[in-house]
């Protein structure tokens, strides 16, 4: 694993170096298979999928879901490493599936369309933002090896949830892997 633990003069344990560790989407309250108009689809969507987005591969979707179900649940492979101080920066997670610079890396969640042919049409994403994982949830996670992201996936129109994800709209938790 590759990990060391420290305390800080108030005794909190900060990680350092690396670790592998299992990131966990779960979502609820999915929005039903259809949703209503924009200026560009004037008969709303239809048909309506959601699934993790592979970095870099934005039609490289994990977990394709149809949006009626009663939950969905990705589970992605990722590497924290630096470290995790509860006065300094938040360790840097990186995986396949997570995107952006360090400091900024987050998790697409793709709501797209899907034709009776197979292929998809994205319409929408939610950037699930990793920089408001408090440290000691990280350095949870690190110890234990999973992480635990829980959101709604409906917005307070009835629609697919989108733009940028933070808690409180997504809770993070470590567990037991």
């Amino acid at each position: 694993m590759g990990k060391a633990r420290l305390a800080d003069r108030r005794g909190v344990r900060w990680l350092r170096q690396t670790s592998s560790v299992q990131i966990r989407i779960e979502g609820t309250d999915l929005p039903g298979r259809s949703c209503g108009p924009s200026a560009d689809v004037p008969d709303g969507y239809r048909n309506i999928h959601v699934a993790v987005q592979r970095r870099g591969k934005r039609d490289e979707l994990l977990g394709l879901t149809a949006a009626d179900a009663p939950a969905a649940t990705w589970t992605i492979e990722c590497q924290l490493s630096g470290d995790t101080e509860p006065d300094g920066p938040a360790a840097d997670v990186k995986g396949p599936y997570v995107q952006g610079p360090p400091g900024a890396r987050f998790i697409y969640l793709s709501w797209v369309t899907v034709d009776d042919a197979g292929p998809v049409r994205l319409f929408r994403r939610a950037k699930l933002m990793l920089d408001g994982i408090p440290p000691t949830v990280l350095d949870e996670a690190g110890r234990t090896g999973l992480l635990i992201g829980r959101l709604a996936l409906t917005d307070s129109k009835g629609n697919p949830t989108c733009a940028t994800v933070r808690p409180p709209a997504i809770q993070w938790s470590a567990g037991p892997a």
